[in-house]
């Protein structure tokens, strides 16, 4: 049977600041895809990560299919008006247009889909993070796909063994999509040179090299193509398949131990390491620090099992800890050096404003004026001769 998911996520209202939707918020979002779903969805699940909310979709009708998008943007639609109501922060700031046209990629909200061939058991995992970027999730999915220091399936199972295609996305063109395919192992250090630039280089999908079939799908977009500026995206959701041909769950969840630093947190504007938290989890320190929620489920004939809470487990919290310490020590560097963005990548103009006004006040130091230089007669013995 084939099967399309479809996880639509967006901003559309918080409590107090950027920190998780209301609850009435999210009800609305749920009693809309509901009352609307006849005849288009097998099956949903709706859920929130810091102040994001995610609609995941089963259905038959294909990826980027415009009836399944429309009925995530009027829900969201409903969700930004209940919002207003309630006096939400931010509300409806996902949502960078006023009326829907056909598919919601590139108006605002993130979206990750693949349709596939339902296998007898079929489990996947379906990440949402927030406060960072689609390229928080290059080092997990290199680790996962690429590794067998982290993936011992890559040398255990023969049709692991054959290696993965990456998709990835050069996020900086504005015009069109601009992709890359490489294959893994032969072209890992290609793989490695582009996904270290996590900002500009961005795995939008994964597929086996054994059975050519999806493993992976990422809310990854031009970052350029809305505005024709520079408005980040700090909501990123992934449809991981695990098993069989692809790495094991164990394997897809191992890289999240490390905590490793990403763009986002405050303004989205700073390196902080990325959390793996509990599902419905709020940010609170520093707008962050940029998390990962992750349910793991399985599908069959396109109805959802209930969801595993995947980071709710005593050894996750042990690494909570840790990326608690790890935040702490960034923020203490303030705004210097790696603890901000680069300038090319901060999603607020304050700092190119003041620099280009400082740099009308800079002034060029006049040369002094050269002297001769008089050389000392110097003696066998190195000393000057008076």
């Amino acid at each position: 049977m084939k099967l399309t998911v479809t996880v639509i996520k967006a901003d559309v209202g918080s409590i107090g600041g950027h920190l998780r939707p209301s609850q009435r918020l999210v009800k609305t979002i749920v009693e809309h895809v509901n009352l609307n779903r006849k005849g288009l969805l097998k099956d949903l699940y709706v859920s929130h990560t810091g102040d994001d909310v995610a609609i995941l979709m089963t259905h038959d009708r294909g990826v980027g299919d415009p009836d399944v998008h429309q009925l995530a943007w009027k829900a969201f639609v409903t969700g930004t008006q209940c919002a207003q109501r309630q006096g939400l922060y931010g509300a409806g700031q996902d949502l960078l247009i006023d009326s829907f046209s056909g598919n919601v990629r590139g108006l605002g909200p993130a979206v990750a889909e693949m349709e596939f061939e339902e296998r007898p058991g079929e489990p996947f995992l379906f990440f949402a993070a927030d406060k960072t970027d689609p390229g928080a999730y290059n080092l997990p999915l290199y680790l996962a796909f690429a590794d067998p220091m982290n993936s011992p399936g890559l040398l255990l199972s023969p049709k692991m063994s054959r290696g993965f295609r990456f998709v990835v996305m050069d996020v900086s063109t504005v015009d069109k999509d601009r992709t890359i395919e490489l294959e893994t192992p032969q072209d890992l250090y290609d793989l490695a040179t582009l996904l270290r630039d996590p900002e500009r280089y961005v795995v939008e999908s994964i597929w086996s090299r054994a059975s050519d079939e999806q493993a992976a799908a990422v809310a990854t977009e031009r970052l350029h193509n809305i505005a024709g500026k520079y408005t980040g995206k700090d909501d990123p959701v992934m449809l991981v398949r695990s098993q069989m041909n692809f790495p094991a769950t164990g394997e897809i969840l191992s890289p999240y131990h490390i905590g490793h630093y990403v763009a986002g947190a405050m303004r989205g504007s700073h390196q902080m390491p990325l959390m793996p938290v509990k599902l419905h989890s709020p940010v609170s320190f520093f707008d962050g620090p940029p998390i990962v929620s992750c349910a793991a489920f399985s599908v069959h004939e396109g109805k959802l099992t209930e969801p595993v809470d995947v980071f709710d487990h005593p050894f996750w919290d042990a690494v909570r800890s840790r990326v608690a310490d790890k935040s702490i020590e960034m923020r203490r560097q303030g705004f210097f050096g790696a603890a901000m963005l680069p300038m090319t990548e901060l999603e607020y103009t304050g700092i190119s404003e003041r620099l280009s006004a400082l740099r009308k006040r800079f002034k060029l130091r006049p040369e002094p004026a050269s002297k001769p230089r008089v050389l000392e007669p110097v003696g066998s013995d190195g000393r000057i001769v008076s």
